[in-house]
């Protein structure tokens, strides 16, 4: 398979609807799409942080975005038929797993419900050619210490975790249920889910996450407590896994059925907690220290690894970015903001960077908006 390609030109004018657009991972993608041309429609509760990179990189400003809960079928179906959207996105979630201990209910009303909310409003949308759900690495039944593959049962030990594998569950159901593009009797939509490995980036204040949690304990000068510092995940800058989900929306609407599956997006090479955050000390270039916090926690996987060799081999999508490129790009991040730079600028030249590195035809595109 040939290396990634992205085509500002397909996303041109192309109406898009991104659910969780005020959340980490949304605001990078929202800002991707409308960067090449998209008509970005958001729908989301508003910003859980404060501060949060939907409102420092004035996003509101730069596409529609709809203040509402994805437990909200009606509102939901509004949406649809207000905007008539041709590619889904679905990001809207609960999405912090020390939450999930504190509010189950919460986080399987978001997650399930709120995916079956987002299906059902698409079924009643024709104009809708693909729908890429976004899960989790955490969707797997983890035997810790094996890659998982698409194919490897669903599970969870947590209520996140085991949310997601309810997801992916629901979206299969769904798609075998009701979304056959090669079956004119069916719903022309073209359904696939993607599964990520620990997305990490500038612009996330999430409580509980190890960039967010160090960034504030090193700009404070404080220790930050680690709580499972040998543990072992995934770790890529959130870029990577936008640009799979942006190059399988293609070729959902290209191809179809082919590509109506299950995908990992996750990095070559995975590493433990302590080793990132020397690493993210190191950078940091002050006063930065950490220690093991030996409170007692809810139980979470000790070792979480992806197998994107699918995604590789099909779709032609490769992880770029080494972990010390990733940690760099976040601490410039992070620094650029705390000096009162523009933040909408620093982050459309992040993504102009890793287009301009990791994405060779995509900055040959007469499109590409970040070409001048």
């Amino acid at each position: 398979m040939e290396e990634l390609v992205i085509q500002p030109a397909f996303w041109k004018d192309r109406r898009v609807l991104l659910t969780g657009h005020t959340g980490f991972k949304g605001s990078w993608l929202a800002m991707w799409l409308q960067s090449m041309g998209a008509r970005v429609i958001g729908y989301a509760l508003p910003p859980g942080t404060q501060p949060n990179l939907f409102e420092l990189a004035g996003l509101a400003r730069q596409m529609v975005s709809i203040f509402a809960d994805i437990r909200d079928p009606e509102r939901l179906r509004r949406a649809f038929t207000d905007y008539q959207p041709e590619v889904v996105f679905h990001l809207a979630a609960q999405a912090l797993v020390l939450r999930s201990y504190a509010d189950p209910v919460e986080t399987y009303s978001s997650n399930v419900m709120g995916t079956v909310n987002l299906l059902e409003a698409v079924r009643q949308a024709p104009g809708v050619r693909a729908v890429v759900v976004v899960t989790s690495d955490k969707c797997y039944d983890n035997r810790e210490g094996e890659a998982h593959r698409e194919s490897d049962p669903l599970g969870g030990c947590d209520p996140y975790s085991s949310s997601k594998g309810c997801v992916e569950l629901v979206t299969a159901a769904y798609r075998a249920s009701f979304f056959r593009p090669a079956d004119p009797a069916g719903h022309g939509a073209a359904v696939a889910t993607a599964r990520a490995g620990n997305a990490i980036g500038g612009g996330d204040w999430s409580p509980g996450r190890l960039i967010p949690d160090a960034i504030r304990a090193f700009v404070d000068q404080r220790p930050l407590p680690v709580r499972h510092p040998q543990a072992i995940r995934p770790w890529q800058h959130v870029l990577e896994p936008l640009a799979g989900y942006l190059l399988l929306a293609e070729q959902l609407c290209k191809k179809g059925a082919p590509f109506t599956e299950a995908w990992n997006f996750g990095p070559s090479d995975q590493h433990r907690v302590e080793q990132v955050i020397d690493k993210l000390a190191g950078l940091w270039g002050e006063e930065a220290p950490w220690f093991s916090d030996q409170a007692s926690h809810p139980q979470e996987a000790h070792c979480l690894r992806l197998d994107a060799s699918k995604a590789i081999s099909a779709l032609g999508w490769q992880p770029r970015w080494s972990l010390d490129t990733t940690l760099r790009m976040t601490v410039d991040w992070y620094r650029a903001h705390l000096s009162g730079a523009d933040i909408d600028a620093i982050s459309r030249q992040q993504i102009d960077r890793y287009c301009r590195e990791c994405c060779r035809e995509y900055s040959r595109d007469s499109g590409n908006p970040f070409v001048t």
